[in-house]
């Protein structure tokens, strides 16, 4: 298979802005040679002082770049200037809880205590790394796998999306310049799944972390099957939100609002399905619509701008049909009349859509959107409310809405995924576990757990000679 030209398309303005050479098969040799070759003197000419040390100082060139590397996030995928830079500022704090936590996590651990013996389990690298990650949130998703990966003394390949390329290759640049050695760090453009199924597939990568689409994940699992060979997926979600009636209700609209359509809803963590008490479900979908009055859909190059467009005009199709559907099957649509002018923009500038009476025979409550829509089911209490959140595939997050803390946690208590809740949402912190239930996803990134898909155990048994 010939190596391929990948084109990134601006959502902005649908013209092409950047191009990369993809790889080919006849590539994977040279590349995987280099890797592992980096990594057979990395893991012992660095020792975990000095792998801190770059890692730390690479974080801080990191920081100093994130205006202008927002930009580039703005360009690319289209995301709000307002926010983009705070996407590299907060990859950086991730960074250094990880970096924090890195010591105590990669230390030996001993075993129990018995004369004549020592005994202890060591976490070891694994060998070649390969990083597929998603463009919705670039350096997010890739600095959860990147630095417990490289703290633990491998070398990593990164696949960037082909939406968003030059990520990998900032990142590559980045940690060079912070001392890192040549090819310890590798960036692998490849815009189709064949011949990421082929790289998959190379007994050198020794170990797989991939966020994307289920098909995508699904894909990647196959190729990887003819082999033992860890396979961490972050697949997205289809995350509910239960408003109980105790709340008050504007202070919900106004975060829920929010959980649901920043980034244009872009998020495997956002908002996409929400039940309310029936006590307060009119008055709620009233202060969503106030809420969304005071948002703008616009350029995303204008500070003032709250949404820009979704990614692509196919992932502008895709909402609508969600639309549609909800409401040929009896939702109504209550989207404020506030974004004629942000529409005209160009085919992947979405509104905001509010849809109330919906129910689960609706795609919208059911099947992963990956767009600002605020698909409401009114419920008749607690019961109810968790039943539903259950009623999927998918178990990312969800959350639960209540000044009753107790009750709010006994009810996260029974809901289904990997991260719960309680009057938050859409927030991955960086020293709990992210990981994914059901079609979510398998593995963990984050927390102190986040550095196991990396290493591998083992134990030294040592008995003092005999005579």
């Amino acid at each position: 298979m010939s190596a391929e030209t990948i084109t990134t398309i601006s959502p902005i303005t649908g013209a092409p802005i950047l191009t990369r050479q993809g790889v080919s098969e006849a590539d994977f040799s040279r590349i995987l040679s280099v890797s592992q070759k980096a990594f057979e003197t990395f893991r012992h000419t660095h020792p975990l002082a000095a792998r801190q040390e770059i890692v730390k100082k690479a974080l801080q060139i990191l920081a100093s770049r994130a205006d202008e590397l927002g930009c580039e996030i703005t360009e690319q995928m289209g995301r709000p200037i307002a926010y983009t830079p705070k996407e590299v500022a907060t990859a950086v704090k991730r960074g250094e809880y990880l970096l924090r936590v890195s010591s105590e996590v990669l230390a030996d651990t001993p075993g129990e205590e018995e004369a004549g013996f020592r005994r202890w389990i060591r976490k070891e690298p694994l060998g070649p790394v390969l990083v597929v990650f998603a463009w919705n949130y670039p350096y997010l998703i890739l600095i959860n796998s990147l630095v417990p990966a490289l703290l633990a003394g491998n070398t990593l390949l990164l696949k960037p999306s082909p939406q968003t390329p030059t990520i990998a290759e900032h990142m590559v640049s980045i940690f060079e310049d912070a001392g890192l050695p040549l090819g310890v760090l590798q960036t692998v453009h490849c815009g189709n799944i064949p011949t990421l199924e082929k790289l998959v597939a190379r007994p050198e990568i020794r170990s797989i972390a991939f966020t994307g689409s289920v098909a995508g994940g699904v894909a990647v699992q196959k190729a990887a099957a003819g082999r033992v060979v860890p396979v961490g997926l972050e697949l997205g979600g289809k995350d509910p939100a239960y408003v109980r009636a105790d709340v008050d209700v504007a202070w919900a609209a106004e975060e829920i609002v929010d959980g649901a359509v920043f980034n244009s809803g872009q998020s495997c963590c956002s908002i996409e399905r929400v039940y309310v008490h029936e006590s307060i479900y009119d008055e709620f979908l009233e202060k969503v619509v106030k809420v969304l009055e005071n948002y703008k859909l616009g350029d995303p190059v204008d500070p003032k701008t709250h949404l820009g467009p979704v990614v692509a005009a196919k992932s502008a199709r895709l909402i609508a049909e969600h639309v549609d559907d909800a409401v040929k099957k009896g939702a109504r649509l209550l989207t404020p009349d506030v974004f004629a002018e942000g529409v005209k923009m160009g085919p992947a500038f979405v509104r905001p859509e509010l849809l109330a009476d919906c129910n689960h025979g609706m795609r919208a409550m059911n099947e992963e959107t990956f767009g600002p829509i605020i698909p409401v089911q009114k419920v008749s209490g607690d019961e109810e409310a968790v039943k539903l959140m259950n009623d999927s595939e998918f178990g990312l997050t969800a959350s639960v809405w209540t000044k009753d803390l107790a009750k709010g946690e006994e009810l996260v208590e029974k809901i289904e995924a990997g991260t719960v809740f309680v009057n938050r949402c859409d927030y991955p912190s960086p020293d709990l576990a992210w990981t994914g239930w059901k079609d979510s996803g398998r593995g963990v990134t984050l927390s102190k757990f986040g550095f196991e898909a990396f290493v591998r155990l083992k134990s030294f048994h040592l008995k003092n000679y005999p005579k």
